[in-house]
């Protein structure tokens, strides 16, 4: 069979298995797919660990496009989308999307590969051990652009869509849980749109890229994940009401952390 065909059929299984986790935890799906993307393009179409960071990272970003979408009109409906909060945060992150590409598409992709394993392991441990605490201090303007600058910045790096960096941070800030979680949505769709952007840019005129990429975003992974991941979302969020989503969690953060020690040791 030919290679890119068994990435697009692996990436519609990925999808499914990424929509899943996405509405029963409410996480985004970059955590999984960067590392299982770079393993495909790896062991499939030949690239090197060098250059397939930026592209399955941007590929990651591509995605979260369609289903941040859809999150952020939701949020939009429940009333969860505050435009002050929303405004200042977007303003920070879109800064920090553009950045954080740049950043991911200049350095090495050993030390892209090492930065993604080692903030995965955090993001993990926050997931079994972290509190959500409040400060006593209200989120300002400046507070709310540096935040959204930090997060955009990271999530960039990553692949992912942040929420699971921006929602502690606006309720240490005394954001109502609700509203924070409204604006991590949005703001995802803000990371994606950016960062993307921002990778295609950087890759435009790279010659180590896969067959039918677009700058770094290598299309038909991208149609393959959200094909699928449309749909199993919906299903996953039902799943969630059933399930108990605080061992779910420590299982999935359990297992990121064993995919980012892999990643440190070698993923060819």
């Amino acid at each position: 069979m030919d290679p890119l065909v068994i990435v697009v059929v692996c990436c519609l299984f990925l999808g499914s298995v990424v929509g899943i986790l996405a509405g029963m935890l409410g996480i985004g799906g970059g955590l999984i797919i960067v590392p299982a993307l770079s393993y495909l393009l790896v062991h499939f179409l030949g690239m090197t660990t060098e250059t397939v960071m930026p592209v399955a990272i941007a590929t990651s970003l591509s995605t979260i496009i369609f289903t941040g979408m859809s999150s952020a009109f939701a949020h939009y409906r429940l009333g969860n989308i505050q435009p002050n909060i929303v405004l200042y945060t977007s303003i920070g992150i879109a800064v920090g999307a553009v950045l954080g590409a740049q950043v991911a598409s200049h350095i090495s992709g050993e030390l892209l590969k090492n930065v993604f394993a080692v903030l995965v392991i955090l993001i993990a441990a926050q997931m079994i051990f972290g509190k959500q605490k409040a400060s006593q201090t209200d989120a300002s303007k400046p507070a709310l652009i540096g935040v959204g600058s930090g997060t955009g910045i990271i999530s960039a790096l990553m692949g992912i869509g942040g929420g699971a960096l921006l929602v502690p941070a606006l309720v240490w800030f005394k954001v109502n849980i609700r509203a924070a979680i409204g604006c991590a949505a949005f703001s995802g769709l803000v990371i994606a749109l950016f960062g993307t952007a921002s990778f295609v840019v950087a890759g435009w005129n790279a010659s180590d890229v896969p067959p039918y990429s677009v700058g770094y975003v290598f299309l038909p992974a991208t149609a393959g994940i959200v094909t699928t991941s449309v749909f199993t979302a919906n299903a996953g969020a039902k799943l969630g009401q059933k399930a108990n989503v605080k061992v779910l969690k420590a299982m999935l953060a359990c297992l990121l952390i064993l995919v980012s020690i892999r990643m440190i040791v070698g993923i060819e």
